[in-house]
């Protein structure tokens, strides 16, 4: 068994399911991922494979369906998921967080209608707070709710919606007016039904198409555009406007714990192929792991990927034990991601010229490493988020 980002004092149910996920990661993810993430193409035959372990459900109360697992188990799946391709974990990280904050925060009437069809995989959630002119600023919203006599009418642009054409059920960050002075107090989150799909998938509200990127490929990331949508003050998530900031706030610590797994994964595959490359590639007549150059950056690699994963692993338990966790969650995302990156060049280094070659994995890697350092917030947010949780629990007395 591999010696690095063991987990210490997991249940017998939970080193059960990692194994199963390891097992689907190295048979159905790892030989498929090249070919799928060259051609852009959306992974629906592993997709199919993780509803029927019923991952969809991990986190989802047995009582509607799902497996009642704990956050740390579902950082650990996700862990293991982006090791075998990155891409894959992104399908199911916002389903987990609409999931979340439903459990957390839904009516009794939107959990029942929502969760047991969330947990079979039948309903996938996205989730959507970023704006073409606003990013980490999100009490700068301007998607705009207005209350009318059967509902309300939304208008306005969403930007980097992750799963947007693949979900039907969307969590929604707008503003509504609540007369409150503070920005934040006046946005509400709505959940959006709406068919798969690209165009205007219902009256007044359109998924206009893929956005291009650089890695992170078959995923699909959209923009989601409201012209005069019409919406019923039931979809606004725990009954209640107004909320929608702490809400939202709740799903993305989650999404921070996530994306600090996600590093995590691609670092050790990074680690992986290195360690594997460099006993196996001969310059001087022995094996480049055999030379100090190399074998020292692979000790260095194997000790970040080794503090990434404990850093990551405390975020995910100081959640589930109901405890705030939002610097250390923070303090994860950050050094993960930033790790992330260093393992991820090292080793492709390490490849040397082959390391550019779309032959080679760790090319792969290189091009969705650097989407860590600014998914559910920058390393300079997390650090602004670390820093006033610091001077809130160290605060001066004099």
């Amino acid at each position: 068994m591999a010696r690095l980002a063991q987990t210490a004092g997991l249940t017998d149910v939970q080193e059960e399911i990692l194994a199963t996920v390891r097992t689907f990661v190295d048979k159905e993810i790892i030989p498929h991922a090249q070919t799928l993430e060259h051609g852009d193409t959306y992974p629906a035959d592993i997709v199919d494979g993780m509803k029927e372990m019923g991952l969809f459900g991990l986190t989802i109360p047995e009582e509607y369906g799902g497996l009642g697992e704990s956050l740390l188990t579902y950082a650990l799946v996700v862990e293991q998921i982006a090791r075998g391709w990155m891409s894959v974990s992104g399908v199911i990280n916002t389903h987990f967080i609409v999931a979340h904050m439903l459990k957390q925060h839904g009516t009794p009437e939107q959990k029942q209608k929502y969760l047991p069809r969330m947990a079979a995989g039948e309903v996938r959630g996205s989730f959507s707070m970023s704006e073409p002119e606003l990013g980490s600023d999100v009490a700068a919203i301007r998607t705009r709710a207005v209350k009318g006599a059967g509902g309300y009418t939304i208008n306005g642009q969403k930007m980097w919606l992750t799963n947007g054409g693949t979900s039907n059920l969307t969590a929604v960050l707008v503003k509504t007016d609540e007369g409150a002075e503070k920005a934040h107090q006046n946005l509400t989150t709505f959940l959006v039904e709406k068919p798969e799909g690209y165009g205007e998938v219902l009256p007044g509200l359109s998924i206009p198409g893929k956005i291009d990127k650089m890695g992170y490929k078959g995923v699909d990331t959209t923009e989601m555009v409201f012209d005069g949508f019409e919406i019923a003050a039931d979809q606004i998530l725990g009954g209640v406007s107004g909320q929608g900031f702490r809400h939202m706030m709740d799903g993305v610590e989650v999404g921070r714990v996530n994306v600090a797994a996600r590093a995590c994964g691609i670092a050790i595959r990074a680690f992986e192929l290195a360690i594997e490359y460099s006993q196996q590639r001969k310059t001087f007549g022995k094996a480049i792991a055999e030379h100090q150059a190399i074998a020292f950056k692979l000790a260095e690699m194997a000790t970040k990927v080794e503090a990434a994963h404990l850093m990551m692993v405390n975020a995910a338990r100081l959640k589930d034990s109901g405890q705030r966790n939002d610097v250390e969650a923070g303090m994860a995302k950050l050094i993960a991601s930033e790790y992330c990156a260093e393992v991820t060049q090292e080793s492709f280094r390490i490849h040397g010229g082959y390391g550019y070659s779309k032959e080679y994995e760790i090319e792969r890697l290189m091009r969705e490493a650097p989407f860590l350092l600014i998914g559910e917030g920058t390393s300079e947010i997390q650090k602004t988020i670390i820093s006033r949780g610091l001077l809130r629990d160290y605060r001066s007395r004099g």
